[in-house]
This record gives C-alpha cells, structure tokens and sequence, in this order.
C-alpha cells in the first residue's frame, strides 16, 4: 500500500477506495496524453484526416527535403520592432497595443511551398511570419500573407488541393483535368483562386501587403469581444512587378528585401478590419465588405535580415494559436488545423540534419547595392 500510495502522490493513510480513485484519475489523464499522440501520428484512425497526414501530402508534393519546413521552405530570417499607437487599446487589452509601447519582433520572410532551393518568382504566394516578444514572458506569434483571401474553407478542403494542384512531372504544371474536378467539388475555393490571382502582385517583400486571412477575436479591458481580421501595409509606395527579375540570381525577392534593409529600416503599418455580425469568421474563402471600419494599431519596423541558422527563425514554430491576452482564437476551423500541422513539421525537422539555407541575402550581380 505504500509503493502505490507513493505512486500516486496520496499521502500515508488514503483509503484503498481513495487511493484507486486517484490512480484512476491518474490511468485517465496518462490514456488521454497517449491518445492525442495516437491521434497526432494518425494511429487510431488512419481513415481520419489528422496533421500528421496532412504534413505527409506535403512531403508527397513536394519531395522529401529533411531539416527545412514542410512549406514555406525557402525563407530568411528578419527582425526588428513593433510601435503602438495607442488607437488598439480600446478593441485589445493585450499590451502590444499600448501608445508608445516597442516590442522586439523575430520573423521570417518567406515563399509558398516546399521547395527550398526553387527560383524566386514574383507571383508565388509570400509571407510574413513574425514573434512578438511581450512583457511578462507573453508571446504573440502570427503569420500573414500576400494574399487577400485563402484557397479554402477546412482542413479537409486543403488536403485535397495540395494533390489537385501538385505539378505534373511531365509538364511541371498541375493537372488541368485534376483541378477543375477540385474546383468542382469546392466552388468557393474558385472564387477565391479568381480573387487572388487578380490581386496586384508588388515588385518585392517590402512593398507587399500581408494579411491575416484568418479572423480572430480583439478582447477589450471590459470583457467585450470584437471579430476582427488585420493586415500589413507597407509605408512606402507599392512598385508592380515587372517581367524584368535578375536572372541569374534565384533568389532575388530576398537579397532585394536583405538589400534594402541595408539601406534602412522597412515599415508597415498594422491595419485592423473590425468585422459586423455578419460578416464571416469561420470561412477565410471570402473577404468581408470593403467598407468595414480599419483602425491602424501601430508600425511594423524591419532592421535587419540573417540566414536561417541554428538559434534564430529556422528554430521557431510560428504557430497561430501563440496569442497573448486580449487576442483569441475565431471559429475558423483552419487555425486549430494550421496550429497542429505546424506541430507536426516543426517535430520531424528538429529531429533531422539540417543543411545550409539556400538565401544568404547577398547583393545579385548587377543589383548595386
């Protein structure tokens, strides 16, 4: 009785009926860790849609490329700092609103996809992934893209497009058969295909807009909540992209971003949408009215750019769900699903040798800066 009243943690003296209870207690919480394991490696129900599936389509995609990210594989590391402005505190008691307030930022520049040694091109899908170091140990981690809506609405949903739209060997394009019988199965993933193929593709990372295509919940000092989604939008003056890329350089969407840090700082302004009752927050396919109220919380300011390494941005899971108080989770099913396929990848690449990053943010030839 005292090697199990020691295993339990009871003290001398519980009862045998007590004692069971706690070990029941204790059976339970020990079965249901285990269970989300088995849940997470898709063991339990291998019919089921779970992240380690979903990171497995993407190595199936893409190819096998041990130490990088399964998407968003090519990417540099950036950093730099968050200035409040004061006008968030009213919508979010979280403390990076407040007037004056810097943060460290960590982030990520980075393309679409899980080829980390592919040729730049404009019109790949950029992001934005940055860490917000808060007082009192608080982070906020979020990541943004240069695209007005998302492809999909679920989980499901995109599992299924990564295979619809995987390049055919032959012709290095998607199968054309493939992603109208997708297309047909999901109209709202072509509607918003046909909104962002129609978005204005900038020259570079640090004139694009990153939005959040997600939305979240702003939580006020009262208690109040307000649907909201945000963006960031450069301050200087958008450049299209022209036809015109180095083209010995396959990098040159970064060493351009690596050039201009050198230069000077680079800033975006935070703009948050604040939704209306019916606006929808559960579906990131559809862009809510133009005409929604915007409120510009503060500045992004960029100073500097490395080479993913050991330590920095290479090692950071930039997981959504990481939200300071004040700022919560929608019922946009995407998150949740976003949050543990980043899980999953995040896991298999810390296990594995890492090579160097093809960016370096080196000058391309000619570039003169």
């Amino acid at each position: 009785m005292t090697l199990l009243n020691d295993l339990a943690g009871a003290p001398p003296g519980m009862s045998p009926r007590a004692l069971l209870l706690r070990l029941a207690a204790i059976g339970a919480l020990v079965g249901t860790t285990a269970g989300t394991f088995a849940y997470a490696g898709g063991w339990l129900s291998p019919g089921s849609l779970t992240p380690a599936r979903v990171v497995d389509r993407f190595e199936q995609v893409n190819g096998p490329h041990p130490g990088f990210r399964r998407n968003h594989a090519k990417g540099l590391c950036v950093a730099g700092a968050f200035t409040g402005n004061g006008a968030g505190v009213p919508l979010s008691r979280a403390g990076v609103f407040s007037a004056g307030r810097v943060t460290p930022v960590e982030g990520r520049v980075a393309l679409a996809g899980g080829q980390p040694y592919a040729a730049d091109a404009g019109t790949t899908v950029r992001s934005l992934a940055l860490r917000f170091r808060l007082p009192d140990g608080e982070e906020w981690r979020t990541g943004v893209n240069n695209i007005p809506v998302f492809p999909v609405r679920t989980p499901e949903a995109f599992y299924e497009q990564l295979r619809a739209a995987q390049p055919d060997p032959a012709t290095g394009k998607p199968d054309p058969e493939r992603l109208k019988a997708f297309f047909a199965v999901h109209p709202e993933s072509a509607k918003a295909a046909a909104l962002i193929k129609a978005r204005t593709v900038t020259s570079g990372f640090a004139d694009s807009t990153y939005w959040s295509l997600n939305a979240f919940r702003f939580v006020a000092a009262d208690g109040g909540t307000r649907a909201v989604r945000w963006a960031f939008v450069p301050d200087g003056i958008a450049a299209p992209e022209t036809a015109q890329a180095v083209q010995d350089d396959m990098n040159y969407l970064f060493d351009d971003l690596a050039a201009q840090l050198r230069q000077g700082p680079q800033s975006w302004h935070l703009v948050v949408t604040l939704a209306q009752p019916e606006d929808p927050t559960a579906d990131a396919t559809r862009p809510w009215p133009a005409g929604r109220e915007t409120v510009d919380v503060g500045t992004l300011t960029l100073t500097g750019a490395t080479p993913e390494a050991a330590g920095n941005c290479r090692d950071i899971n930039f997981d959504p769900l990481v939200l300071p108080d004040g700022i919560a989770p929608s019922d946009d099913p995407l998150l949740s699903a976003r949050s543990a396929a980043y899980a999953q990848s995040f896991t298999r690449r810390a296990g594995e040798a890492k090579t160097p990053s093809a960016v370096t943010g080196a000058p391309h030839p000619g570039a003169g800066l």
